[in-house]
């Protein structure tokens, strides 16, 4: 059964799919048509000004993606980075700042889950730092670090380092009183139940807030890159858009969203991995 209604979503996908790249090729055929009449005018009167390449056609887009894909790698310059460095750049500050919040958010969380009188004290805390975007750090950032790329790696911490906590603290105080009783009455000291007892039936929460967060980091890296410029998906859609290139505009959107699906089923299988069945 859930064979066959996989079979169905993925014929019912191909066909939604054909039917977007119908109406976008619809949609550009007109463009495609007087911009090439234009072009055609411009080259008679010897005029050679800098415009925007247009709304692209699926063959163009698919073009451009082939031509891309084919060198990713490649390296020309500061302006000019094929999509894998950029896109391994922007990972790098992802996984660093991800990966310094983890050290910091999961055993806070821990702290704050077995111990209500540490909770009472650091929610006020926690309450008004959460809504602070992380973008409204860059400007201290980049004033005290004095470094774009460490500054870029500090937004990712503090956007990545909520989600993580406040999961992290839920998921240990809501272990069952059972267990934690069994463990008291058979006198297992507090380290040995914190990794024994309330880690194994946390992860799954645990491993959401991660998931959360890292969601959100890759959200915020686009936008930090843009401001900083220099290397990154971010930089390379700002830059596109500078030079006028909307093909490869979309093409970095569709890598931004690729990724991100890619990051997201990750971090769905450690989930399902950790998550056990009562």
């Amino acid at each position: 059964m859930d064979k066959r209604m996989g079979i169905k979503a993925g014929a019912l996908s191909l066909v939604i799919f054909l039917f977007l790249l119908g109406i976008w090729q619809a949609a550009t055929l007109p463009a495609e048509k007087a911009g090439g009449a234009l072009t055609e005018y411009e080259q008679l009167m010897g005029k050679s000004a800098k415009k925007s390449d247009g709304m692209p056609t699926p063959a163009q887009m698919g073009q451009t993606v082939m031509k891309h894909l084919s060198d990713p790698f490649y390296d020309k310059g500061p302006n000019d980075k094929g999509i894998g460095i950029q896109l391994a750049y922007s990972l790098a500050r992802v996984g660093g700042g991800f990966f310094l919040a983890a050290l910091v958010a999961i055993p806070l969380g821990f702290m704050i889950g077995m111990s209500p009188l540490l909770y009472r004290a650091l929610d006020p805390f926690i309450q008004v730092l959460k809504p602070i975007s992380p973008l409204a750090w860059m400007p201290l950032a980049l004033y005290t670090i004095k470094d774009s790329a460490t500054s870029s790696i500090f937004v990712i911490f503090i956007c990545s380092i909520w989600p993580m906590l406040i999961n992290t603290a839920y998921g240990v105080a809501s272990v069952r009183k059972d267990w934690l009783n069994v463990a008291r009455t058979l006198e297992v000291s507090i380290m040995r139940k914190a990794f024994l007892v309330i880690l194994p039936a946390a992860a799954p929460t645990i491993m959401t807030g991660m998931r959360i967060s890292m969601g959100i980091a890759w959200l915020v890296i686009v936008a930090a890159e843009m401001l900083v410029g220099g290397t990154g998906i971010g930089y390379f859609v700002w830059n596109e858009w500078n030079n006028l290139s909307l093909t490869n505009v979309i093409f970095a959107i569709l890598m931004i969203g690729v990724v991100g699906m890619a990051l997201d089923l990750l971090f769905g299988m450690l989930q399902k991995f950790v998550t056990y069945v009562e």
